[in-house]
C-alpha cells in the first residue's frame, strides 16, 4: 500500500477552473472520503489521481513516485465505479480474471489472486454465474472483486453505491470498512452522501467549487467545522441557521439574547439534535409547529419563530404535536456555532476558532 499525495493540483476544462491548486495528502492504509454537492470536483479529482483526467498543473504522488505524468495502468491503482462495467457475457470469475488475462499474468497467480478475493467478498458459491444472475450488491462485490486481484497500492472508489437501494447500501458500506479491516489498504472514496462518508472515513475531504473547505476526522468535522459551508453539509438533518446581530457580546435575535458570541457574527448555527423542546411560554424562543415527521425512533419537528425563520427539531420518536401547536426552545450554548459573514466559523461549541 501507499500514501497518495497531491500538491497545488489545478485542472481546467477550456477557461473552467475544476480544481483550484488541490494540495492533500492520504497517509498508508488509510480510508479517505471525499465528499460534497454535485459539481464540487470530488470525482474530478479522483480521476486526476487515477490517471482519468490530465491535470493542468501540480503534481501527483503515489508512494515515493511522481506519477503527474504516468498512465492510468501504470500507476499501481484500482478504481471501481458507480456503473459495475461487467462484461456480461463472462462469468464472475472471467469478469475478475479478464484484466489479470490480458496483461499476461501466470495462471497459477491469477487463480490464487481470484480464490483469495473470492473469500473475502464470499462470492465462492457464484464464481461461475454470469452478472445478470446476480442481485445489485452481488454485482457490486464483483466490482470490488475485479479491483481486489490486481493487489493495488492504493483503490479509488467513484459513488460504487449510489445504484443500490436504501438497506443494499447500508449492508455494502458494512461490506467496505470490513474490507478495508482486512486489506489495511489505502482507500479513496466518492460519495455525495455525507451519512456514507461520517460513517466509512478515517478522514472526510470536503470540496467545495474545486476548493478543499476543511480535512479532518469525521467527528472533528461534525463537531468543529471550519465555515458555515461545512456546517451545513455535514451533519443530517442540516445545521440551522438563524441571523443574529451581537450587542454587549450576545448573539441577539428579534431582541432575545441567545447567549455569548464572538464580535462579527452574523449568523448563529445549532443542529437540530442540539435544539432542546420546551413547552409552550418556557424556553428562550417561542415557536409554532408547521409540520411533524415520524421515523420511528425519532421525530422532526419543521417550527416556524415569531420572526418567519424555520429550524428543524429533533425529537423522540413517540413526540406527539399537531401542526399550529406552541413551543418553547432553547439553544445550549455549548452547541452554537458562529459564523462571519465571509462564512467563517468565529466559534464552535462555545470556543473561539
Amino acid at each position: 500500500m501507499a500514501e497518495v499525495r497531491l500538491t497545488g493540483v489545478n485542472k481546467f476544462y477550456g477557461a473552467v477552473q475544476a480544481l483550484h491548486a488541490v494540495s492533500l495528502t492520504i497517509a498508508d492504509g488509510e480510508f479517505a472520503v471525499f465528499v460534497g454537492p454535485s459539481g464540487c470536483g470530488k470525482s474530478t479529482l479522483l480521476r486526476s489521481i487515477a490517471g482519468l483526467e490530465e491535470i493542468s498543473g501540480g503534481t501527483v504522488h503515489i508512494g515515493d513516485r511522481d506519477v503527474t505524468g504516468t498512465a492510468p495502468s501504470d500507476r499501481d491503482v484500482a478504481m471501481v465505479f458507480q456503473s459495475y462495467a461487467l462484461y456480461p457475457h463472462m462469468t464472475v470469475r472471467e469478469n475478475m480474471d479478464f484484466g489479470m488475462k490480458v496483461n499476461n499474468f501466470a495462471p497459477a497467480d491469477r487463480q490464487r489472486r481470484i480464490g483469495e478475493a473470492a473469500r473475502i467478498l464470499q462470492l465462492e458459491p457464484y464464481l461461475d454465474r454470469k452478472p445478470g444472475q446476480l442481485s445489485g450488491g452481488q454485482r457490486q462485490r464483483v466490482a470490488i472483486g475485479r479491483a481486489i486481484v490486481k493487489e493495488p497500492k492504493v483503490f479509488l472508489f467513484d459513488e460504487p453505491l449510489s445504484n443500490l437501494d436504501a438497506k443494499l447500501r447500508v449492508q455494502m458500506r458494512v461490506e467496505l470498512e470490513a474490507l478495508h479491516r482486512d486489506l489495511k489498504a489505502t482507500m479513496i472514496y466518492v460519495t455525495h452522501d455525507q451519512v456514507e462518508a461520517m460513517t466509512m472515513a478515517d478522514k472526510i475531504v470536503v470540496l467545495n467549487a474545486g476548493r478543499i473547505e476543511q480535512v479532518g476526522a469525521p467527528m472533528e468535522l461534525y463537531n468543529r467545522p471550519a465555515s458555515e459551508f461545512v456546517a451545513g453539509f455535514i451533519g443530517a438533518p442540516a445545521m440551522n441557521f438563524l441571523p443574529v446581530t451581537v450587542a454587549s457580546g450576545q448573539a441577539m435575535l428579534d431582541g432575545v439574547a441567545l447567549g455569548v458570541a464572538p464580535p462579527g457574527t452574523v449568523r448563529l448555527g445549532i443542529r437540530p439534535e442540539h435544539l432542546v423542546l420546551r413547552r409552550a411560554g418556557q424556553g428562550l424562543l417561542a415557536a409554532t409547529v408547521a409540520l411533524t415527521e415520524t421515523l420511528g425512533g425519532d421525530a422532526y419537528l419543521y417550527v416556524r419563530l415569531a420572526g418567519g425563520q424555520t429550524l428543524v427539531v429533533r425529537a423522540e420518536g413517540d413526540t406527539a404535536l399537531d401542526r399550529g401547536a406552541e413551543i418553547g426552545l432553547d439553544l445550549p450554548p455549548h452547541r452554537q456555532h458562529h459564523f462571519a459573514a465571509d462564512g467563517r466559523t468565529l466559534a464552535s461549541g462555545g470556543i473561539a476558532a
